[in-house]
């Protein structure tokens, strides 16, 4: 099993908690993980990209060679163009359909869409949208963890186990949450794929 993994969008939109929990899950699926983070600005709307690699096998480089992610999971439409240059011809691509625009010059989101749909294996949902009908637009990190979970290699309940790992801390009412997001997340990706 060898999954390689871009997690791309701005600050403050969760990518980092998205990396911990499918970290947490594959040790606990006794898998061998490198991670590689590249931060913008360290406030709120720069550009946030992480590298995750999953293999049953010793993983050399924490770095994704070009054209060889398995998995690209966005939280900014803009932001997953980037990094489509890495993307496997079989890859897929999970991304948030909103834009977060946090420059002057946004490209046209309908460009944007156009150059999504290109893709032929793709998951697009509002995050957002689906978070705040759970009550609290801050779960949509986790709503997309969710869509992305099929395609990810791992069984469904080690990512729960990772996500009552990583925020058990804040409590019961965080975690129950939090699980409710993975589900509605989980569940739009099972119609679309």
């Amino acid at each position: 099993m060898k999954i390689d993994i871009i997690l791309s969008g701005v600050g403050g939109q969760g990518i980092l908690s998205i990396a911990a929990v499918i970290g947490e899950a594959a040790l606990k699926d006794d898998l061998y993980m490198k991670q590689a983070e590249v931060h913008g600005m360290s406030q709120r709307g720069g550009d946030v990209q992480s590298n995750l690699r999953l293999s049953d096998k010793p993983i050399a480089s924490d770095l994704i060679p070009l054209g060889q992610a398995d998995l690209i999971i966005s939280l900014e439409p803009m932001e997953c163009l980037r990094y489509l240059p890495f993307l496997k011809k079989d890859g897929w691509l999970v991304t948030n359909a909103q834009p977060f625009v946090n420059i002057p010059n946004y490209p046209e989101i309908e460009k944007i869409k156009a150059e999504i749909d290109k893709l032929p294996q793709k998951v697009i949902l509002d995050v957002e949208s689906i978070a705040k009908e759970l009550g609290s637009v801050r779960m949509a990190n986790i709503v997309m963890l969710g869509a992305a979970t099929p395609f990810l290699g791992l069984q469904y309940e080690k990512i729960e186990a990772g996500i009552c790992s990583i925020f058990g801390r804040k409590g019961n009412d965080i975690v129950e949450m939090n699980l409710k997001a993975l589900k509605a997340g989980y569940d739009v990706a099972q119609q679309m794929k």
